[in-house]
């Protein structure tokens, strides 16, 4: 790829709480990987959140949807606003976005990056360096089922975990895929409940295995969701790559999180392989920090590495890591919001610096 004749188009909504704050020091940690690097890009900035919703009624119109359809990317802060009814945002805007996208792929990198801020005991870096692969587009997040008797004491909820047979294969053969590329452990491990949750996982195991075979240098397992759990607190060296449905993935992700150190340093990916990606700090918008300048910026920025990598500029997102990597290791007290050490500015600041 030819950097300098590159012209990015990258979407920037800043949105919600602290996000407009971590994003700014994601962009200017991109500047400076764009300047060292030398590729192109514009950005393209987008209101979307809880103050244009309460100013206009307007989450995310169709005719921005079909802009963000011709971007190379999109770089997201958060959604969640505390005088917005919770659901509202988070299903007009980040789902409305990975349905009408096809982001079918959630990417969850979960990696130790200063032993000082593990909560386990005994373990070093090299111990927590796994990748959750989400499904994100089907399960029970696709918003089917009814009520029944709604309001009367035989009430009856209905959710539906909606899993097809094209949507599951093409999760886990991004999964087969990614194991391969990633190039450790070469192992992935299916994260399921087929011993209660009988059709969807019947489903989801018979496409793992029917898949596997055409990966024969990937070593597979499983575990039931609550199992791997376990693991990842007790024995978390012991996974490569996970793949798992969107409920379940969005649970032990978070766990992740907090066995890499905490949210602050949390990023993902909303990814479409054939289309437009969208990456984000997975924190939300910590609302009760806006404004004071201490929530952490390096989940931001880890999207940034992440969201690069995607484009195709390596290079530039292993200096984007390794430079939060230098700063974990050498800067920071601790990975919680007002506790680093330094404002959020000075910690993009150190950032670009060590690019």
């Amino acid at each position: 790829m030819d950097s300098q004749k590159t012209k990015y188009k990258i979407a920037v909504i800043a949105g919600d709480g602290t996000g407009p704050e971590v994003v700014r020091e994601g962009l200017k940690v991109l500047e400076a990987a764009g300047k060292k690097f030398n590729f192109k890009y514009e950005t393209i900035k987008y209101d979307f959140g809880g103050e244009r919703y309460l100013k206009t009624g307007e989450i995310l119109p169709e005719s921005a949807l079909k802009e963000l359809e011709k971007m190379s990317v999109i770089y997201l802060g958060a959604v969640g606003h505390p005088d917005v009814k919770p659901g509202i945002l988070e299903k007009g805007l980040l789902l409305k976005l990975r349905f009408s996208l096809d982001q079918y792929i959630n990417l969850r990198p979960v990696k130790l990056y200063n032993v000082d801020f593990c909560p386990l005991k005994d373990k070093k870096e090299s111990d927590v360096d796994f990748v959750v692969v989400r499904e994100n587009s089907e399960g029970l997040y696709k918003g089917m089922g009814e009520f029944q008797k709604k309001g009367t004491k035989d009430e009856v909820a209905i959710q539906i975990s909606h899993n097809t047979r094209k949507g599951v294969e093409r999760c886990i053969r991004y999964a087969f895929e990614f194991t391969r590329k990633r190039n450790k452990a070469k192992k992935l491990t299916l994260c399921g409940k087929t011993n209660v949750l009988t059709y969807a996982w019947d489903l989801w195991e018979r496409t793992f295995y029917e898949v596997a075979k055409e990966y024969t240098d990937i070593k597979t397992d499983y575990a039931h969701v609550d199992a791997t759990c376990m693991w990842m607190v007790k024995n978390p060296e012991w996974f490569d790559v996970i793949v798992t449905d969107n409920m379940f993935g969005d649970i032990i992700t978070d766990l992740g999180a907090m066995v890499q150190g905490g949210m602050g340093i949390a990023a993902g990916g909303n990814i479409n392989p054939e289309g437009v990606s969208m990456f984000e700090p997975i924190g939300g918008s910590a609302p009760k920090y806006t404004g004071k300048n201490v929530i952490n910026p390096l989940a931001a920025i880890c999207a940034v590495s992440m969201l690069l990598e995607e484009i195709g500029e390596s290079k530039a997102a292993k200096a984007v890591e390794d430079s939060v990597i230098k700063v974990v290791k050498t800067k920071l007290k601790s990975l919680s919001a007002g506790k680093m050490g330094y404002s959020t500015p000075e910690v993009g600041d150190l950032v670009a610096k060590n690019l």
